[in-house]
């Protein structure tokens, strides 16, 4: 993951995925881990009656306790368990949730993934749920191909600026090289576009 702090001019909303699939409070942990399972996530926010965001709970957070084991892998007889396993998504969320605001800085979110270990985190718009961020939007942000993070720039740079647009764009392993004759204002504003583009890990100006 350390690699990802790289990635340079994005923010939380560009990368974040919306909607975000939820899960109720009150919602028995059965049916939660189907949630997750149908529509592959491995985790989500948890809203309680009034659609407010009271808890995230991950797919580790739904399996504990709901597998009994199996007396056959054991020499000795298996004892029964001391109570019964947690029936709804509120006994196993984690409560205390860490959140990102809308324009964060990708980089404060990675920093934040890797300090805390989390590997979901709501993104917050206001006190309303946006959106949410895994470890794995990142990493897809990264597998971008050179190719296509070449078309990318080149149609930002034809779309956002008339200065930009006789701009020869190369990529190389996410490094976008800019070059051209263009005056070094218009080069300021074609390293500027570029940056924004997802998947770019460096601008530079080879001579």
């Amino acid at each position: 993951m350390r690699w990802i702090l790289e990635v340079i001019g994005m923010l939380v909303r560009e990368v974040m995925t919306t909607p975000v699939v939820t899960v109720p409070a009150e919602q028995t942990v059965r049916q939660a881990v189907h949630v997750l399972y149908e529509r592959d996530i491995t985790a989500a926010p948890v809203l309680d009656d009034e659609d407010r965001m009271v808890g995230i709970v991950s797919e580790m957070d739904l399996l504990r306790g709901e597998f009994e084991a199996d007396p056959r892998a054991y020499a000795r007889p298996v004892a029964e368990p001391e109570s019964a396993p947690p029936a709804t998504v509120a006994e196993v969320m984690t409560p205390n949730v860490r959140t990102v605001r809308e324009n964060d800085d990708v980089l404060d979110l990675v920093d934040l993934m890797m300090t805390t270990g989390v590997k979901s985190v709501p993104v917050m718009s206001g006190s309303a749920l946006a959106g949410i961020v895994s470890r794995r939007d990142l990493m897809g942000i990264l597998a971008h191909g050179d190719e296509r993070i070449r078309d990318d720039v080149v149609a930002a740079l034809r779309e956002l600026s008339v200065e930009t647009t006789a701009t020869r764009v190369a990529v190389h392993d996410g490094i976008v090289e800019l070059s051209g004759d263009a005056d070094e204002r218009s080069a300021r504003i074609a390293d500027v576009i570029a940056r924004t583009v997802p998947g770019v890990v460096r601008v530079v100006h080879p001579r």
